[in-house]
Parts: structure tokens; C-alpha cells; sequence
């Protein structure tokens, strides 16, 4: 949330600040990533169920807690019996084969749900190159979408089911 001080007639409500009735952005020298934070970045909205898979201690908990922090809901292991809107899937290349793993984030995905598969950045221990995640994505009945920087460590690629 934003915040202004009211001795210029700003003030925070929601999720945005208003002014004299109008809404405002973020100021200037700020991304809507350091206004919003990563989860926000990634999509991730208030009452999303999100199951995480492949944690492990390289994992980023500033992000996870993010991703709770905005959605409200603690993250939920597989097999909690809960069918996910999205699965967080922490990958690096020494994790097995990736097309099984993608297949595993998918069992408990509701339709049109989606998954971050996070993996280490270029030149980090455990990086997985772009072309492989495109193979096992298309082999687990995935499209990639988009790819960003999420963390200092951490990329992430948005994968969908293909619509039709």
C-alpha cells in the first residue's frame, strides 16, 4: 500500500492512494514492482489458493512470504486435498527429469490455473536453460508465457494450460 502524508491531501485506500478524488500511481523512481512487491508482479491476488512445490533452503522466503502476505492463505504442500490457482514449482537442473515435475504441478491445478516454475538465474548453481523448460513444458501439455526476474537468484516462467 502507498502512503502520503495528509498535510498535502494524499491518503492510502486499498490497494491505491487518492488525491482530491483521483487516483494516483506510484512516485516517481519507483517500479509497480517496489510499490507492489514480487507476488504482485507475478499475479497473485487476495484468497488464491497456492501450492508450492520443490522448496528447499536455496528457496527465497521473502517472496514466499510475499506470496502469502497478498494472497492471505498460507502456501499448501501436494496432496493437501486442495485444488491449487496457481503452483509455485522451485526447480533447479539436479531436481530430476523436469517434463514429470511439470506433470506432478499440474495434478491439483483448477482449470486455468497456472504455474511459476522458479528456477536459479543464469550463472547460479542449478540453472535450467530456457530451451529445456520449453521441451518439458510442451511434452507436460504446457505453454510458456512469459519469463521474468523475480528475485535476485530466482527467474520464473508462467506456464499454462493451451486454451481450447
Amino acid at each position: 500500500m502507498l502512503r502520503w502524508t495528509t498535510g498535502y491531501g494524499w491518503f492510502a485506500r486499498g490497494d491505491h492512494a487518492t488525491r482530491g478524488g483521483r487516483s494516483v500511481g506510484q512516485t516517481a523512481g519507483q517500479s509497480a514492482a517496489e510499490v507492489e512487491g514480487p507476488a504482485r508482479k507475478l499475479g497473485f491476488r487476495p484468497g488464491q489458493v497456492v501450492q508450492e512445490l520443490g522448496w528447499d533452503e536455496d528457496c527465497d522466503d521473502d517472496l514466499r512470504i510475499d506470496i502469502e502476505d497478498t494472497t492471505g492463505t498460507e502456501l499448501v504442500d501436494q496432496g493437501s486435498g486442495d485444488v491449487a490457482d496457481v503452483v509455485l514449482q522451485w526447480w533447479r537442473d539436479d531436481d530430476g527429469d523436469l517434463t514429470d515435475g511439470l506433470v506432478d504441478a499440474i495434478t491439483e491445478l483448477a482449470p486455468g490455473g497456472v504455474v511459476w516454475l522458479l528456477t536459479p538465474k543464469v550463472g547460479r548453481d542449478g540453472h535450467v536453460e530456457a530451451s529445456d523448460i520449453a521441451d518439458a513444458a510442451l511434452t507436460a501439455g504446457l505453454s510458456t508465457t512469459t519469463t521474468v526476474s523475480v528475485t535476485e537468484d530466482w527467474s520464473g516462467t508462467k506456464l499454462v494450460a493451451p486454451r481450447g
